[in-house]
């Protein structure tokens, strides 16, 4: 087993292609179960640093200057990002933060190589607009790059519109920031509530939008993560990976709540109306029955 360098990082998942950060670099990630976060590190902890940069603009500024303020002067930074998901700004970005970049594209990649400058650099705005706050129109403690940081999302707002009181022990599938628990846990026949999500950031909002002794908060997928033995699951599933619409994710997540609910537990999800999900409630499920379609999204039921 490879020692890890305490000096060493990578953030996400930056393909081996274009640069390799070498064998025993602490893993960064918000997304990844058990990755370490730069929040945590101290001024100048590493002495390199490759990362793949997120597209949301807030949440990309953000890191990069996490980044720059953790990798020590005369360290490496090398940061990349497909052109069409933050690539094209990249380099304009650390040049705002007082960065000299050196460029290259590749693969579909722009990739951005930096030395660290030995002076104090411009990062406390893009900071401040990337951490955790506290939303006046939702009135709920949010953080940029979690799914629909800035809004309450359509499809759990209908979700919620359509849940009855439920009962019993449940589990939130990709609980984001707690809205959906928040109107499960305001029925008191629930005994208990497991909020899952593999974004760690959504999971600390989670814990302080939803104050209720019931909730329990795992950082996980919950393809492999779920409790057994369920009363309920309600989800909103993710249909997106890597920025593009990937169908499995759901239906592993419908997969995930037919092993994780006992028989005669129900399952509440909501979805895209294109989203095939039907074909796979049948094998997994005794019967099931749609119950809203609007705006776009669908309401399902399903009894285990």
């Amino acid at each position: 087993m490879a020692v890890k360098s305490r000096t060493v990082g990578v953030y996400g998942t930056p393909p081996l292609e274009l640069a390799a950060p070498g064998a025993g670099a602490r893993q960064f990630s918000p997304s990844q179960p058990g990755a370490e976060q730069l929040e945590d590190l101290e001024v100048g902890a590493l002495e390199s640093l490759v990362m793949l940069a997120p597209p949301g603009a807030l949440e990309r500024r953000y890191e990069l200057a996490l980044a720059l303020k953790i990798v020590r002067p005369g360290g490496q930074l090398t940061v990349m990002a497909p052109k069409d998901r933050g690539g094209s700004r990249l380099r304009k970005e650390l040049e705002a933060m007082g960065c000299e970049v050196t460029e290259e594209a590749k693969r579909h990649h722009r990739i951005c190589h930096i030395v660290r400058p030995d002076r104090r650099l411009p990062l406390e705005a893009a900071i401040a607009e990337g951490e955790p706050r506290r939303s006046p129109s939702m009135h709920l403690w949010t953080q940029p790059g979690v799914f629909s940081w800035d809004r309450i999302d359509p499809g759990s707002a209908l979700l919620a519109e359509h849940l009855p009181a439920l009962k019993g022990a449940g589990a939130d599938f990709g609980c984001g920031i707690g809205f959906l628990a928040n109107q499960v846990l305001a029925s008191p026949d629930v005994t208990s509530l497991a909020l899952i999500d593999i974004d760690r950031r959504a999971l600390e909002m989670a814990r302080h939008n939803v104050q209720d002794a019931r909730a329990e908060f795992l950082w996980g997928d919950v393809r492999d993560a779920a409790p057994e033995g369920l009363d309920f699951v309600v989800m909103n599933p993710p249909f997106h990976d890597a920025g593009r619409e990937s169908k499995s994710l759901g239906q592993g997540f419908i997969g995930a709540a037919s092993k994780a609910l006992k028989k005669s537990g129900h399952l509440w999800l909501v979805a895209n109306r294109h989203l095939p999900y039907e074909a796979v409630l049948g094998p997994g499920f005794l019967r099931w029955r749609q119950v809203a379609d609007a705006g776009g999204f669908k309401v399902i039921e399903a009894v285990r």
